[in-house]
């Protein structure tokens, strides 16, 4: 993966932490993780909708496909080959399929 990818530091344990403690709080913080970006995703939906309204409204097309290249270039870069599958369900999620 690119190494401008963004970190998040692992949570302090305590050295005598239990492997069962360990775990159930990693996976609090990964169900946090995963409401933000699910917020996020949501967010990216209503402004993906807002651009198509507004460009159908200017006689343009829903979709933009070069603006889409750019998209799932920017995740392939970001998470290697994943990020195109990511990439891809993203935009599906924003504009529907095509």
């Amino acid at each position: 993966m690119s190494s401008t990818q963004p970190t998040s530091p692992a949570a302090p344990q305590s050295p005598a932490a239990a492997p069962d403690q360990v775990i159930a709080d990693t996976r609090a913080r990964i169900d946090d993780v995963d409401r933000r970006i699910i917020a996020l995703i949501t967010e990216r939906v209503a402004l993906s909708k807002e651009v198509q309204r507004t460009r159908i409204a200017a006689g343009g097309r829903r979709v933009q496909l070069t603006r889409e290249m750019d998209v799932i270039g920017r995740y392939r870069e970001a998470l290697d080959k994943p990020g195109t599958e990511v990439a891809m369900a993203l935009l599906e999620l924003c504009r529907g399929r095509i």
